[in-house]
């Protein structure tokens, strides 16, 4: 699996292909979409992803994968929480 910062997993996501995205890690939080404010959250606070975050799940995560997630609980938060250790 190569998760992005906010828990998305790149090998799995259909951007990697048909825009040719590497993922956030490889483009310094710029993907083809534009600049990720996640990804500068998680390198102001030095943690290496969302999940490592004593915030963690905050707002600003869970807005961002809402309109995937309407419950503000999918996939990339389980991914993170299972990335960082934390309780499930």
């Amino acid at each position: 699996m190569n998760l992005s910062v906010c828990g998305i997993d790149c090998a799995a996501c259909p951007f990697t292909v048909e825009k040719n995205c590497p993922g956030c890690r490889a483009r310094q939080g710029r993907p083809f979409w534009g600049e990720c404010g996640l990804y500068d959250c998680a390198a102001e606070k030095a943690v290496p992803h969302c999940g490592a975050c004593g915030a963690f799940p905050c707002k600003k995560l869970k807005e961002a994968h809402e309109a995937e997630n309407p419950d503000g609980n999918g996939i990339e938060i389980e991914n993170l929480r299972k990335l960082g250790g934390l309780p499930q």
